[in-house]
């Protein structure tokens, strides 16, 4: 962690919800921040990792904002240290807790008017599982349930393979939900299984390639975000690492043994980004690591889906250096972007992940690419307009619909390669 050039209370920062410390979302505003200077920007980086500041935003590139929510008892002495260093900021969210208490209501609502429809509200984990297992028995010729563990809190983490049944073949794998509040993952991960299973008019994109899709990597998280809405914002996991039993949970995309804790990863476990108290200390990543190697030598395209803000997003997270496959990932991300673009107009940014977004060290996404040798990583952050982390239940199609597009071109780049461009 560097040093700090301001001092920021840390705990007090923290609300008591329930039986957690998170940071109160009631009050908690969204911060857009113009530095002029790189000193400026340092300033500013220099609070990534603490406690009350939850950074949605830091690329490189000093023309770019930094985006970020700042907890409401930090907002004081946040302004001033703004004002005092001659730091330009705009207020773009004036109460997260609005946002969220709204979101929930659609979706508590949403959720009872549903009937059989599992896209019409964001589902639980169980009504994930079930969804699984409905699929993988109504289409057992194509579709077949797997597990690859156990998360920290024993919830079996269950994907579906969809294949044609034929010879070794390339394989694809997409995972969703490795951070915990991103509901739209999971519910864009179902909609592609749904497109691939029922439509006929998609088997074709799994003729030369086996598809793995694991819906949610991080239930336990999930589960939690789902308890109420001082926890609808939760990021991590559920373990317990640390000696303060209130701060949990570990950002199991900083705890891959990939440059593990070199940048843009915190050591506080009170951290958003905390990154654990060492690689893979997480069961849910060491069974995604196990399951990866297990396919090591067939993975030409590796998924995880975020949210949010419209980026296809390539290795590294860690370095500017570009990987050698940069020429294959620009290709591919540009056909994808345009298979968006051509259904919803809407724009997608493309680049390594530390130039145009943050630094993040011991991703899956960089891990699958260097260890697991996938032939093209990425990690697609999808679409939050103004909901940002918490779109409302209308959305669930309309954004599943056009990441479908793009995940066409990913899928086909398994079994064609650059013919996608």
């Amino acid at each position: 962690m560097r040093a700090i050039g301001v001092i920021f209370v840390s705990f007090a920062v923290l609300t008591f919800a329930q039986d957690e410390y998170q940071p109160s979302i009631y009050g908690m505003k969204g911060f857009r921040i113009k530095t002029d200077t790189s000193e400026q920007r340092d300033y500013i980086s220099n609070l990534e990792g603490q406690p009350g500041f939850d950074f949605l935003k830091l690329p490189r590139n000093p023309d770019s904002p930094i985006e970020i929510l700042v907890a409401p008892e930090q907002l004081d002495s946040f302004k001033d240290f703004l004002n005092k260093k001659n730091i330009k900021y705009k207020v773009f969210l004036e109460d997260v807790s609005k946002v969220i208490e709204r979101n929930l209501v659609l979706q508590k609502r949403a959720h009872r008017l549903r009937s059989n429809d599992i896209l019409k509200a964001f589902p639980r984990y169980n009504e994930i599982v079930s969804y699984l297992k409905r699929i993988a028995k109504q289409y057992s010729n194509i579709a077949e349930l797997f597990s690859i563990g156990k998360s920290y809190e024993g919830r079996d983490l269950l994907g579906i393979k969809i294949s044609n049944g034929t010879g070794n073949k390339p394989v694809v794998v997409i995972d969703a939900g490795i951070h915990a509040r991103e509901w739209i993952a999971p519910t864009t991960a179902l909609y592609a299984i749904d497109q691939l299973v029922k439509n006929t008019a998609n088997h074709y994109l799994f003729q030369d390639v086996d598809i793995y899709i694991i819906p949610s990597i991080n239930p336990d998280g999930y589960e939690y975000s789902h308890r109420n809405a001082f926890s609808r914002l939760w990021r991590k996991t559920r373990s317990n690492h640390s000696t303060n039993v209130r701060c949990r949970g570990v950002d199991a995309n900083r705890n891959f043994d990939i440059s593990w804790m070199s940048t843009g990863a915190s050591s506080n476990p009170c951290s958003d980004t905390y990154a654990g108290p060492s690689a893979f200390s997480e069961p849910e990543t060491i069974a995604l690591r196990d399951f990866l190697l297990s396919l090591k030598g067939r993975i030409r395209t590796y998924i995880t889906l975020h949210s949010y803000g419209q980026y296809l997003l390539y290795p590294w997270a860690f370095t500017s250096t570009p990987p050698k496959a940069e020429k294959h990932l620009k290709c591919v991300a540009h056909a994808a972007a345009a298979a968006i673009y051509k259904h919803q107009q809407h724009e997608y940014t493309i680049g390594n992940t530390i130039e145009v977004l943050y630094p993040a060290s011991g991703s899956s996404m960089d891990w699958a690419m260097s260890e697991a040798d996938a032939g093209i990583t990425y990690a697609v952050e999808l679409p939050g307009g103004r909901y940002g982390f918490a779109p409302p239940p209308k959305n669930i199609i309309p954004v599943g619909r056009e990441t479908f597009d793009a995940l066409a071109i990913f899928i086909r780049y398994a079994s064609i390669g650059d013919q996608v461009c």
